[in-house]
């Protein structure tokens, strides 16, 4: 059994690297992001504006009509909602906003915290998100942050978003970036923040092969694997 956890700001390429490092190393990936993108996503739909005012209200709404699964398929997580895949659904350009704000939210972190903690309970995992290595997992075995220049991290989100037909340009990425680094940094609840004993990856100039081979032979090297 091991836990990995991985952390970092958008766009810096965590999930994508902690995806394929957890394929080739033969374990679980978990992407949290993508939990609080579903909670975003079932907000939206139910009309329930995402500001602190109505924590109460989205409390009430995930704890009494979300059902929330995490599931694998050949080793690619799934999310499912009400028995609905919304794997795809959830990377939408607006969601991403939503979740940033959904998740500075206390109740819905202590909603999610459980579910997170039961899955690397029980499995040798690379779970990756903002708060991993300090709320999350804070005895994770490996803790890596990951990040790179805004600049960087924004053209990446921006080729990523157009490669799937989104309408959006390259100044409306970079202004969406840093406003979440912002709101990531500077929240009450668990702030992205890299933890005391976590070792920094900064992949501005590296492409994703560089990146993957080397958070890969880091994780092999400190986990005897």
């Amino acid at each position: 059994m091991i836990n990995i956890a991985i952390d970092g700001p958008v766009g810096a390429g965590k999930s994508s690297v902690a995806r394929e490092c957890a394929k080739r190393l033969g374990i679980i990936y978990v992407d949290t992001g993508a939990m609080y993108r579903a909670c975003a996503l079932f907000c939206l739909r139910n009309n329930v504006e995402i500001k602190p005012e109505n924590e109460a209200a989205i409390s009430e709404l995930l704890n009494s009509r979300l059902n929330l699964e995490i599931t694998l398929v050949d080793g690619v997580q799934h999310v499912i909602v009400n028995g609905e895949d919304v794997s795809d659904a959830i990377r939408e350009h607006g969601v991403g906003m939503a979740a940033s704000a959904v998740s500075a939210l206390p109740e819905v972190r202590r909603f999610l915290l459980d579910k997170q903690r039961s899955i690397a309970a029980a499995n040798s995992v690379i779970m990756d998100g903002r708060d991993i290595g300090t709320v999350i997992l804070p005895n994770a075995d490996i803790k890596i942050f990951i990040t790179a220049r805004p600049e960087v991290r924004a053209k990446r989100r921006y080729d990523e978003l157009v490669a799937k037909g989104n309408n959006v340009t390259l100044g409306e990425i970079l202004v969406d970036v840093n406003r979440r680094d912002y709101n990531d940094t500077h929240r009450k609840e668990s702030p992205l923040v890299q933890a005391e004993d976590a070792i920094l990856v900064d992949t501005s100039d590296l492409d994703f092969e560089q990146t993957v081979s080397g958070v890969t032979e880091l994780i092999q090297q400190l986990g005897k694997m």
